[in-house]
C-alpha cells in the first residue's frame, strides 16, 4: 500500500501544476488555495493546507508528514525535504530557499514525551543548505532569518529530545550549532560560526563564540538587519 501511494504520488508531481491542484484536491482532500503553483515536488502528507499565492518550486520533497501548512505567498525554492513530524507549519510570506533539510526522526528510541513540530513564523526566511532537526520540536517566530548556510539544529541526542526555539526577528548567521533545549532571543543575532550549547537571554544582542554568549548590544547596523523587512512585499502588519 506504501509503495502504491509512493508511486502515486510521484505520478502527480509530473503533472503540470494546473493539473495537479485539483487531483490532489480530489484525490488526497488537500485545501489549496488560489494562484498556488506546485513544480515537480512529492507531497506525502496525510493533510495539507495551502493559502493562496504559494509557489513551491521543482524537486521538493515532503515524506511521511501528517499535518502540513503553507501560509499564503510562501516561496519554496528548490531541493528541500521536509521529513516526519506530527505537524509542519509555515506561516505566510516565508521564504525557504534550497537544499534545506528539516526533519524529524519517525518512532523515535526516547525515553521522555516529544512534540515532533516544525513552527515557522510569518516572514521568516531559511536560505541554502540548513539541516533542523524537529524531533522534539523547533519554533521560529515571525520575521527569523536562517542566512547563509550550513547552519544546523538539534532538538534530540540519542535517547533524550528537548524543544528549540528562537524568538521574532532574530538572525541566524551561517554554519550556526544550535543544541537540544536552547532558547534564543528576539531582535538579537547569532553570529557566523557560533556553537549555541545553552540558552541566550536579553533581546537586542550579538551573540558568538564557542560556546555563544553575549559579545555586545547591537549597533545601527545589526538593529537595521533585525528590524528591517524580510522581504519588500511582506505587510506592515507582520
Amino acid at each position: 500500500m506504501r509503495k502504491l501511494r509512493l508511486a502515486t504520488l510521484v505520478l502527480i508531481a509530473l503533472m503540470p501544476s494546473w493539473l495537479k491542484r485539483p487531483v490532489l484536491r480530489w484525490l488526497l482532500g488537500f485545501k489549496i488555495g488560489k494562484g498556488v503553483t506546485i513544480g515537480i515536488t512529492i507531497l506525502d502528507c496525510d493533510s495539507m493546507v495551502i493559502g493562496d499565492g504559494v509557489k513551491i518550486g521543482h524537486f521538493n520533497a515532503f515524506f511521511r508528514v501528517k499535518d502540513c501548512r503553507v501560509g499564503a505567498h510562501t516561496r519554496i525554492g528548490f531541493g528541500n525535504i521536509f521529513r516526519g513530524g506530527e505537524m509542519i507549519s509555515i506561516g505566510p510570506y516565508c521564504d525557504i530557499l534550497r537544499f534545506n533539510e528539516i526533519n524529524a526522526i519517525p518512532e523515535p528510541d526516547l525515553v521522555n514525551h516529544a512534540e515532533p513540530h516544525f513552527m515557522l513564523g510569518a516572514g521568516s526566511v531559511i536560505a541554502a543548505s540548513h539541516k533542523i532537526d524537529f524531533t522534539g520540536g523547533v519554533s521560529f517566530g515571525k520575521r527569523v532569518v536562517v542566512g547563509g548556510r550550513f547552519s544546523s539544529v538539534w532538538t534530540h541526542n540519542r535517547q533524550i529530545a528537548k524543544p528549540v526555539s528562537v524568538g521574532d526577528c532574530t538572525y541566524i548567521g551561517s554554519d550556526v550549532k544550535i543544541s537540544p533545549g536552547v532558547r534564543i532571543p528576539e531582535k538579537c543575532i547569532v553570529g557566523m560560526g557560533s556553537v549555541v550549547a545553552k540558552s541566550l537571554s536579553g533581546s537586542h544582542m550579538l551573540f558568538g563564540g564557542v560556546p555563544a554568549k553575549a559579545i555586545k548590544a547591537l549597533d545601527e547596523e545589526g538593529l537595521f538587519l533585525v528590524e528591517n523587512k524580510t522581504r519588500a512585499d511582506l505587510p506592515d502588519t507582520i
